[in-house]
């Protein structure tokens, strides 16, 4: 259900990557190491042990050569397991089921809506061999978030063969770099935590075996039929009493 939202947080961070200015020499190596080998994901869970994320990133196969040092620098991102309802004063989840159409549907189905509003704590890890490197990448990646069209990005979702974006809020863009201490030498790393304040549709359609309106294709998730509606109102069908008098 999340997966759009860490898919376009992770087109979010490749935007970062190709607008990074190299200011020392590692940099140069980072940037023209590309994207596949340079920001990667911690296995589901914050990025509590770095070292553990570190040597993880070291078995990491990613181009079929044997295992060789670790790349440096690296940026890791990592997302929380846990899950945290946004607070009411920022916004509101759609509890209650609603009745929607896509405005391009040619066959003006009608689906039903909830809405999740939700917390998603990301944190990103910015590890390199010499201080420089590490502060440089954090520092622009700072900087990349405290422009406004940065301060949100939109998840996309399927539904109907429709593409629907909803919007994912970066809650605060000025959080500091803090230094993460491990016992490996020569090593500075920089973490970045970030809440993520994302709306998340939940989208109904209909059973084949529910009353529908018959538009879809029985048996085809992309082509669900919707729920029925009254088209119209014969009023001719049956008479109706006129008063004509108040009394």
């Amino acid at each position: 259900m999340f997966q759009p939202v860490k898919k376009a947080f992770g087109e979010y961070m490749g935007r970062y990557y190709d607008g990074i200015v190299p200011t020392t020499k590692s940099l140069n190596e980072y940037i023209a190491r590309g994207l596949p080998k340079s920001v990667v994901w911690a296995p589901s869970r914050m990025v509590d042990v770095i070292e553990d994320m570190l040597a993880a990133w070291q078995r990491e196969d990613v181009d079929n050569t044997p295992t060789n040092p670790v790349d440096m620098p690296v940026t890791i991102i990592a997302v929380a397991e846990d899950y945290v309802p946004s607070g009411r004063d920022y916004t509101r989840q759609i509890s209650e089921e609603v009745l929607f159409t896509f405005p391009d549907d040619a066959k003006e189905r009608m689906f039903k809506l909830q809405a999740i509003a939700g917390d998603i704590r990301a944190q990103i890890v910015f590890a390199a061999h010499d201080e420089p490197t590490a502060k440089s990448l954090a520092s622009q990646f700072l900087l990349y978030i405290d422009s406004a069209p940065n301060r949100r990005f939109d998840a996309k979702y399927t539904f109907a063969g429709f593409i629907d974006m909803w919007p994912v809020q970066i809650e605060s863009a000025d959080s500091p770099a803090m230094a993460i201490k491990t016992e490996a030498k020569n090593l500075t790393i920089l973490a970045v935590d970030l809440t993520l304040k994302a709306s998340t549709p939940l989208f109904k359609a209909p059973a084949d075996n529910e009353p529908n309106d018959g538009k879809g294709t029985p048996g085809d998730p992309l082509d669900p039929s919707g729920y029925p509606v009254v088209d119209q109102v014969d009023f001719d069908a049956k008479p109706i009493n006129k008063q004509t008098t108040v009394t």
